[in-house]
């Protein structure tokens, strides 16, 4: 499965409005631990398809939603349940500080 590059207009479908928890990466393209991150991400996803949803959002592009979360470094993480922030994390990390975090949401 691939990681859903979410845009302004589908945020309330996709994020807030999910059944199953929702792990954003809020990344730039100049970003190089972005990047890190991302194939980490990209490595974890298909293990809890179904039970976490990840997506990304490119903070430059969707400055509006960046802003509402106060997103001010990259990589940000936020994991979503219900259409609430249940955990941020700021910087990259490693694939099993990844699975950890994860995992506490995973149903």
């Amino acid at each position: 499965m691939t990681i859903k590059h979410v845009i302004t207009n589908e945020w309330e479908n996709d994020v807030i409005n999910s059944e199953i928890p929702v792990l954003v990466d809020f990344w730039a393209t100049w970003c190089v631990p972005c990047k890190m991150i991302g194939k980490v991400l990209e490595q974890v996803e298909g293990k809890y398809d179904g039970k976490v949803k990840f997506v990304k959002l490119n903070a430059d592009e969707e400055q509006e939603i960046a802003t509402r979360y106060q997103i001010r470094a990259l990589p940000t993480i936020i994991i979503f349940r219900n259409g609430e922030i249940v955990e941020k994390v700021v910087g990259a990390m490693s694939k099993g500080k990844l699975l950890k975090l994860v995992d506490k949401y995973a149903k």
